[in-house]
């Protein structure tokens, strides 16, 4: 590898990606892509490997894409010139689409006659048809739901528009025009990637361009490598959940996490089976970065200089067993995978807080809710589907700085809809939206503030859908003496006597003159709250973050006139040191330790491997079933309770009697009992 070629390769292929995704950007007809920015584009070798990815627009969550997924439907000989491939299907291509929203395009990009590359783009549509304007609902339990699901197939051929493949997509979509304006965007983003990459190739050849591709690849995984091997050898576990649609419904996302050398393995065995409800995804049988965004991203925070391709992804394995909600299996429903995918990125983050002797970062708020309104559009009559605004709360406290407030690292690259564009495009008007004093969790770097939005139906009726929400039960979790975070909370017609606890929105009508009231969950706290700055702590109050009350309490800072008292501080301080502070790695939170005290981790992982390992037409049943007893128990559960449970559940599905033989398979024991 020459350094200096690789540098400027490197940089050739990033601006082309830029200015692609750029383009995207400024062309692009809905809400959701122009302000929101849900979408990207990329370049992969004509193997599927992504060798440039834009960083300075759309989001980063599928930073090194393996694009083999959507390949091994095209038959290479027929390619040419102008042709787009075009999908949405999540199981056709083996986790390239995470959800079917994702509409995805794929063109190779030829030079003198030869494949050289490959354009890959994708956007959030805002509506594929299905049972709600705006295709997802948290509370849906199959794909069928969600609108139309699309293989692999010829949008251009040639060049040449297939009108009946156009005419299939915006036939079944409430926003034709809209998603079909987003269609051409991209389009003009996989043609710039082709007229650039081609420039390039007549610039410095096409052998010397394709021989580059490889080598950026190369430096991303030598750069990875580097980061990873800094991270001690050993095993470091960590579990959380995604909370359901039910009370008491929560799912298991279990992480393994082994490090060895400059090499990462993830193992997600012990992960609970994909679940009834929106919140399941596939990631295939490759590395995918939707799992392993954490370590993508401590990557790109230790050298950010550091090419943004599939070579960051090589150092990394992993396990990730089909049929669990993170690696679903058909009929799954997929339209809320982001409040999984961003339990999984905590996961992750919670083993390299093990890991690292100075741990890393408190869990962030861990929502996305991505807020969707549907209702009768004054000027034409037609119902008209708009997304309002994605809404998270404050992110988890830092190893050195605090959280960043209104906002989750995870999900940073999702930007805020202006007010004057959601009241002059939709029917609601924004009575506030803001952060709240004294919600971020206190530590030595305290967690960022949460939200509040308050939001007001104008006309006769609206429908708000509104897909990822969660930590309604669970709070962030704080590190290394940090406090944990705050949860969420939906009111409708909040300080009125028709006030109403929602919970999490599924489908939400609205008459007109009722609001809703979002308030989002924070992130944890980092460190020992008494080793916060006196200054730090005197800057919240005085911007109001925080009141004097809780200076007091959370920190040990006394304020006496207008200002810190800094004898009586250091006092309180020190009368609070003198007394022990614990200091554990994670702290979860009260409502998260009980649930482990009654629902071991090792019973739950337990209970996942057998389910996950019955056959399919079982397991939908069985985490009904299995599911509802155990939110059912009232005492601890053990795993002999465990394994009477998972046989009983058997008994009802198969009328029969169940081997009491517990050392078979749970395929071995249906078989017995069928």
């Amino acid at each position: 590898m020459d350094p200096v070629r690789t540098a400027i390769m490197n940089a050739r292929f990033s601006a082309i990606v830029e200015e692609a995704s750029a383009t995207l950007h400024r062309t692009a007809h809905t809400t959701f892509v122009k302000l929101v920015q849900d979408y990207q584009c990329a370049l992969s070798t004509v193997d599927g490997d992504i060798f440039a990815y834009p960083s300075k627009s759309g989001v980063t969550v599928f930073i090194g894409l393996p694009l083999q997924g959507v390949l091994r439907w095209i038959d290479f000989d027929t390619l040419e010139p102008g042709d787009v491939i075009l999908t949405n299907d999540p199981f056709a291509s083996d986790g390239v689409v995470t959800h079917m929203m994702d509409v995805t395009m794929i063109s190779p990009i030829f030079h003198d006659g030869k494949l050289i590359a490959f354009g890959w783009s994708f956007v959030h549509a805002s509506d594929i048809g299905g049972a709600v304007p705006g295709s997802i609902s948290p509370a849906f339990t199959e794909f069928y739901q969600e609108g139309m699901r699309i293989r692999p197939v010829m949008l251009l051929k040639g060049g040449r528009l297939q009108e009946t493949v156009r005419n299939f997509v915006l036939d079944n979509s409430r926003t034709p025009n809209e998603v079909w304006g987003d269609m051409q965007a991209m389009i003009s983003a996989l043609k710039s990637m082709d007229r650039r990459l081609n420039e390039l190739c007549g610039r410095y050849g096409a052998d010397e361009v394709v021989h580059g591709m490889q080598d950026v690849i190369a430096l991303a995984e030598i750069k990875a490598r580097g980061v990873y091997g800094k991270i001690p050898d050993g095993s470091y576990e960590f579990a959380d959940f995604v909370e359901g649609i039910d009370e008491g419904e929560y799912y298991q996302i279990k992480l393994k996490m082994t490090v060895e050398g400059d090499s990462v393995a993830l193992d997600f065995t012990g992960t609970d089976p994909q679940m009834p409800s929106a919140y399941n995804f596939i990631c295939g049988g490759s590395t995918h970065p939707y799992i392993c965004q954490a370590l993508v991203n401590y990557v790109l925070t230790v050298l950010p200089d550091a090419p943004k391709n599939a070579g960051l992804l090589r150092p990394i394995t992993t396990n990730v067993p089909r049929g669990t909600l993170i690696n679903a299996e058909p009929p799954a429903a997929m339209g809320s995978r982001v409040a999984s995918g961003t339990r999984v990125y905590d996961t992750v983050i919670g083993c390299l807080n093990e890991a690292l002797p100075d741990g890393l970062i408190a869990a962030g708020a861990g929502m996305s809710g991505i807020i969707v309104v549907s209702a009768r559009d004054r000027d034409t009559g037609r119902t008209k589907v708009s997304v309002v605004n994605p809404i998270c709360g404050g992110g988890g406290g830092r190893a050195i700085r605090d959280g960043v407030d209104g906002v989750d690292g995870r999900v940073g690259a999702l930007k805020s809809v202006p007010t004057e564009v959601i009241e002059m495009e939709t029917v609601l008007m924004v009575r506030q939206y803001r952060m709240l004093t004294d919600t971020q969790a206190p530590g030595k770097w305290r967690g960022g503030a949460a939200l509040v939005m308050d939001l007001e139906n104008t006309a006769e009726e609206a429908t708000i859908t509104v897909r990822g929400m969660n930590r309604f039960h669970f709070r962030p979790w704080g590190v290394k003496g940090g406090a944990a975070g705050r949860l969420a909370r939906v009111l409708l017609n909040p300080e009125t006597d028709r006030e109403r606890d929602l919970g999490k929105i599924v489908v939400l009508k609205m008459g007109r003159g009722e609001m809703v009231r979002m308030l989002t969950p924070a992130g944890g706290g980092f460190g020992n709250p008494l080793e916060r700055p006196v200054e730090l702590v005197a800057e919240d109050i005085e911007a109001g973050f925080i009141s004097r009350d809780r200076a007091r309490d959370d920190y040990g800072v006394i304020w006496m006139d207008g200002a810190v008292d800094t004898a009586a501080t250091g006092k309180e301080r020190q009368r609070r040191l003198g007394s022990g502070v614990r200091e554990d790695t994670i702290v979860f939170g009260e409502e998260r330790m009980e649930y482990d005290r009654l629902r071991p981790e090792p019973i739950r992982s337990y209970l996942a491997g057998l389910m996950v390992s019955c056959p399919a037409d079982l397991r939908r049943q069985l985490v009904r079933i299995v599911g509802t007893a155990v939110r059912a128990e009232t005492n601890v559960l053990t795993k002999e309770r465990a394994q009477e449970i998972f046989d009983a559940a058997i008994t009802e599905l198969n009328g029969e009697m169940p081997s009491t033989d517990s050392k078979r398979s749970p395929v071995q024991r249906r078989q017995i009992t069928a």
